[in-house]
């Protein structure tokens, strides 16, 4: 089908929605591993359909874009065939699985995104396990076929072993296969069909969703939200599947918590999604999803009804966070030189206001000296990190660590699966260095020089690993996790084999001293840069903590000598981000973010604080 053609029968759904003679709506979304290409596939039939423009993308956040990854999840909706289809597009980095497994409540059916060449990944096996359990019948779209590498027949056969190792029912293992190219918006259900659109993958969605548009009448609504948001003018927004009945503008509802709590509240706005926009509307039908205003402590999982006696909906469960670390106000010597807010309670007010969207994080605010923020992973704590200072926070983060939790008796610890795909002559090296961070190996298979290596690892073991994995194999690698749930306390974990080189002096950096430095490790400073006493400027090749300084200029005299004055040639510093520092800190160190600069410094900054504090760490040590 020509491309205008499909635009015209999509504009006309436009107008059909806007007269309200839409006959049906079906709900899906879009589900895969990272990097997959769930958003570029949702663009395309985004730009196709005519709900967006050329260059409108789902990824709006400045970080999505710079990233290339999905954060958050959006929904949006397209209209073909007189048919409204509601899409949410969901993050495909485990950090951020829970809100999958949300979205996955709230939909009818879901277009499982793979790789052509990758296959199933850890994050695949994650968001498909979740559908199967939950009845869904999923259709599978395998991506990317115009890849050089690309092997669709043995991918779908990876995809049908998946499907019966988690134990797919017939009907599921009888699922559709359409193939696409989502960077060029083509898609067939034969590799060997000629094809200039998506018209294939919205026809099959049209086949095997079930509409979800139900009889309305005399029916009071009942709907349960997925998701949140946040608006400085309304408040907290929730993003809800209506189940029942129709929902209005005005409305009186009851809600209903998971905890037996009820209370009553009023539906202020109503807001329906076109395209990539929310729309206001004054009522909304059984089968579509909304965005609801008015009920400042509604919360996913509840409950909303438009009369008071009601069965509430199962509840939805949130993932427990893993890891936890420590925000506090930026003390440094250079604090206040670049922030706007600097002080403790403007952090802890932006630490609510995380708190009304960010579903997957928890924040102790029990001590007034620091908060301590629970999240899923390091990604999802650097993303937090990283918008607050864009916004013009300062603040200090300490090492995160991973929780620890007492079962039966017995300490557990969260574990991830980790798959691993690399040229065969490096896995020897992955495997010695997963091994001696406490990781088992679960299978290894070769084909085409190319080593898949599955792995079991306690997340300890993988804080830190990352960055090290890029550098041992040279880029070429692909390191891949999933929560798997927690296990039995491992024992003692020995991450780090460089110590720290922190500078004895405040002032700039000369390149004299620098030059000398690079030559005991890595530096993260370059000439010129300001420093204080206590700052970590690199890390020590040895494993011991060097005290430098950087500041020290070359002596100078009337003599010269020959040789003496040779160029100077320094390797280009090692820029810290966020993730890279979460990486490469101590236990002793913090991480100063502020909105120009993220450096590593001590707690505590002079050697006699460091030598006290350490002294009286031994004797509590011993006491206890």
């Amino acid at each position: 089908m020509p491309r205008g053609t499909l635009l015209a029968m999509c504009s006309l759904g436009v107008v059909w929605a806007k007269w309200g003679l839409i006959m049906e709506i079906r709900n899906i979304a879009i589900i895969a591993h990272v990097d997959h290409g769930k958003t570029t596939l949702t663009d395309s039939l985004m730009r196709q359909t005519g709900m967006v423009e050329e260059g409108v993308t789902m990824d709006s956040n400045a970080l999505e874009l710079e990233r290339g990854i999905t954060i958050y999840s959006k929904n949006a909706s397209l209209f073909y065939k007189g048919t409204k289809i509601n899409i949410v597009d969901t993050p495909g980095h485990s950090d951020f699985g829970s809100e999958v497994e949300r979205v996955l409540r709230s939909i009818d059916t879901v277009l499982l995104i793979v790789d052509a060449q990758e296959g199933p990944m850890p994050q695949t096996r994650f968001v498909l396990k979740k559908s199967l359990e939950l009845g869904l019948k999923p259709i599978v779209v395998i991506n990317k076929i115009d890849k050089p590498a690309a092997r669709p027949d043995w991918v779908h056969e990876a995809v049908l072993e998946l499907f019966l190792e988690l134990g797919a029912n017939n009907e599921q293992i009888e699922f559709p296969t359409v193939y696409a190219i989502g960077r060029e918006g083509i898609a067939k259900k034969n590799l060997t069909d000629k094809s200039s659109d998506l018209t294939s993958l919205l026809d099959t969605v049209l086949e095997h969703v079930p509409s979800s548009t139900k009889v309305t009448k005399g029916k009071a609504a009942l709907l349960q939200p997925f998701n949140l948001a946040y608006d400085n003018f309304l408040g907290r927004l929730a993003i809800a599947r209506i189940y029942e009945g129709v929902l209005k503008t005005g409305e009186n509802v009851w809600v209903k918590k998971p905890t037996g709590e009820e209370y009553k509240g009023k539906i202020t706005k109503l807001f329906t999604f076109e395209g990539t926009k929310r729309v206001e509307s004054q009522e909304v039908v059984a089968g579509d999803i909304c965005m609801i205003a008015g009920l400042s402590e509604i919360y996913i999982g509840d409950t909303v009804s438009g009369t008071e006696n009601f069965e509430a909906l199962p509840a939805i469960n949130v993932d427990e966070p893993t890891i936890s670390l420590n925000f506090l106000v930026n003390n440094s010597p250079f604090a206040g030189r670049e922030g706007k807010f600097v002080t403790g309670r403007q952090i802890r007010e932006r630490l609510e206001r995380e708190l009304e969207v960010n579903v997957g994080l928890k924040v102790d605010f029990s001590t007034s000296d620091y908060y301590t923020v629970y999240g899923r992973g390091e990604l999802h704590i650097a993303i937090l990190c990283e918008n607050m200072r864009r916004e013009g926070f300062e603040l200090q983060v300490s090492q995160p660590k991973v929780i620890v939790k007492e079962e039966k008796g017995e300490k557990t610890e969260p574990f991830e699966e980790v798959l691993v795909d690399v040229p065969e002559e490096m896995s020897g090296s992955i495997i010695s260095a997963l091994t001696v961070r406490k990781a088992q190996l679960m299978d290894m298979k070769t084909e085409n020089n190319q080593t898949r290596l599955t792995f079991e690892v306690p997340t300890r073991g993988l804080l830190g690993y990352r960055g090290e994995f890029v550098v041992v194999t040279k880029g070429l690698g692909i390191l891949s996790s999933r929560f798997i749930g927690f296990r039995k306390y491992v024992g003692e974990i020995d991450h780090h084999n460089v110590g720290a080189m922190i500078s004895m002096e405040a002032g700039k950096c000369l390149a004299f001293s620098l030059d000398n430095l690079q030559q005991r490790g890595v530096l993260y400073v370059g000439p010129s840069a300001e420093v204080y006493a206590g700052q970590v400027i690199g890390n020590s090749s040895k494993g011991e903590d060097l005290y430098v300084n950087p500041t020290k200029g070359k002596q100078l005299t009337n003599m010269r000598a020959s040789g003496s004055d040779e160029g100077i040639f320094l390797v280009p510093a090692w820029k810290l981000s966020i993730e890279r520092a979460m990486e490469v800190m101590n236990d002793d160190e913090y991480i100063e973010i502020t909105p120009s600069s993220i450096r590593l410094r001590k707690i505590y900054l002079t050697q006699q604080e460091r030598s006290k504090a350490q002294r009286k760490s031994s004797v509590l040590k011993v006491r206890f």
